[in-house]
């Protein structure tokens, strides 16, 4: 990126397409392991999950070498930390450990590297487990609350609520209960 000037980057949209990963409809979970930092804690706080291993090291670097996070770490960083200690990161360019990550609730959980990969997998398995559409609805739902007001949110939640009850998996999942079984989702 050193050579890029401003119109190149403005114009070419630098780094545009990263967001494609936030419109994906399917959960993603990032199983972070090493270093994410400047980009690369970008490119996580785009998945919807987050876990790392216990020896991830997440920041946001960008102020030391002349410019600012680009990818949206000023804006997802906030929403997962807070204001203070997102201007503390962005600012000072600090990096903070996988377990600061978990208890500033950037992430989910906290494994041994050598088992990071095998909970991702297991904690992914059991979304897929799931009622596809169902899944997808709940994805929405709480990513409307990172970008709305609470009073949009609980609209639009409620009236996702109210879809449900238009599938065959609620009918499956209701029924299931009452029968004390398992539901067979039927993805519709």
């Amino acid at each position: 990126m050193r050579p890029r000037a401003f119109v190149d980057s403005y114009t070419g949209n630098a780094l545009g397409q990263w967001a494609d990963l936030t419109k994906i409809q399917t959960p993603v979970v990032a199983a972070v392991n090493g270093h994410a930092l400047g980009g690369g804690c970008e490119l996580a706080m785009m998945c919807d999950i987050i876990v790392a291993g216990d020896d991830a090291v997440f920041g946001q670097p960008e102020i030391s070498l002349g410019t600012i996070p680009g990818c949206g770490g000023t804006q997802r960083l906030t929403r997962a930390v807070g204001k203070s200690k997102a201007m503390e990161l962005i600012l000072t360019g600090d990096k903070i450990t996988a377990q600061q990550a978990k208890e500033l609730g950037l992430v989910s959980h906290v494994y041994p590297k050598n088992e990071l990969v095998d909970k991702a997998m297991a904690m992914a398995k059991k979304i897929a487990s799931l009622s596809k559409p169902i899944v997808q609805i709940a994805k929405e739902a709480v990513n409307v609350a990172f970008e709305s007001s609470l009073a949009e949110g609980v609209r639009f939640e409620r009236r996702m609520f109210h879809a449900t009850f238009g599938t065959q998996d609620r009918r499956e999942g209701m029924t299931a209960f009452e029968e004390k079984r398992k539901p067979t989702w039927k993805q519709l």
